[in-house]
């Protein structure tokens, strides 16, 4: 049987996390956007746990998904989330009900909210010059091409670049899936529909020189297109997807908040 909602929330967290002190539902049912289809996600906050995970199930009639941090390891979560510009965690607490709160609840929520309003750590200058020349690459291979299923893979990542550059340059989170679409909502109705409407006339009538021109005209206020002279030098360059330079992979969870804080501000665009 499918319980309410709330209900079934309430009952997994007494069976999985009873010792948590801070849970929070997130998500359509919380919105009022729920369908027969949505899920039950709940952000929890438990340091019987040894170290953060995600983890599926399905019970009381739902799907749920559960984000389980530690009070050690949620401020590096918060942190690594502002550097991907992908607060998928911030939104839910900030967004969520509290289910659970021993009192420390409000100061997470806060915290979540202020991160929200603070937004991503923009982009070095390396990265930008990075983004300028993947979005470049796609656009060479799209003009050139003649396989239209190629075509389908080159427009399926060109899009995701796109829509990462423009949201970034202008100091603004993106998101992943059904989450771009409303990010660049927020960002700009106007350009979203655009864009939108140029992967459809690609996708139904292959009309790709649109398509082209938009995204020209979103690299142009950054120099445009970028091939000759582009240069990386560390021990990703050569691998494939590649990674942007700015992720700082050696940084691990232990070192915290302050490691991530202190390599980002060292390396921060002064665009």
């Amino acid at each position: 049987m499918r319980l309410e909602g709330k209900e079934a929330a309430l009952q997994f967290i007494a069976k999985h996390f009873p010792d948590c002190s801070v849970a929070v539902l997130a998500g359509s049912v919380v919105t009022g956007r729920a369908t027969a289809r949505s899920d039950l996600d709940l952000v929890i906050f438990d340091d019987s746990q040894p170290s953060p995970f995600r983890a599926c199930y399905r019970e009381f009639g739902w799907p749920i998904e559960a984000f389980v941090l530690t009070t050690e390891s949620y401020r590096y979560i918060f942190e690594m989330n502002q550097l991907r510009a992908i607060p998928s965690i911030q939104r839910m607490c900030a967004d969520g009900t509290i289910l659970k709160d021993d009192g420390t609840a409000d100061a997470l929520i806060r915290e979540a909210k202020e991160m929200l309003r603070e937004g991503p750590w923009p982009w070095t200058e390396d990265e930008i010059l990075q983004a300028r020349y993947e979005i470049t690459e796609c656009l060479e291979d799209l003009a050139g091409s003649s396989s239209r299923a190629e075509d389908l893979f080159t427009v399926n990542r060109l899009a995701g670049l796109v829509q990462e550059m423009e949201l970034r340059m202008h100091g603004c989170w993106t998101g992943e899936g059904k989450w771009v679409v409303r990010s660049l909502r927020m960002y700009d109705e106007t350009f979203c529909r655009e864009l939108v409407q140029e992967l459809d006339l690609f996708y139904k009538m292959e009309q790709k020189e649109g398509l082209i021109a938009f995204v020209d005209r979103v690299l142009a206020p950054y120099g445009g297109r970028l091939f000759e002279g582009f240069r990386q030098e560390d021990e990703r360059s050569c691998c494939w997807p590649r990674v942007r330079t700015g992720t700082p992979a050696p940084i691990r969870m232990r070192q915290g908040l302050s490691a991530v804080a202190r390599w980002r501000r060292k390396n921060r665009s002064k665009r």
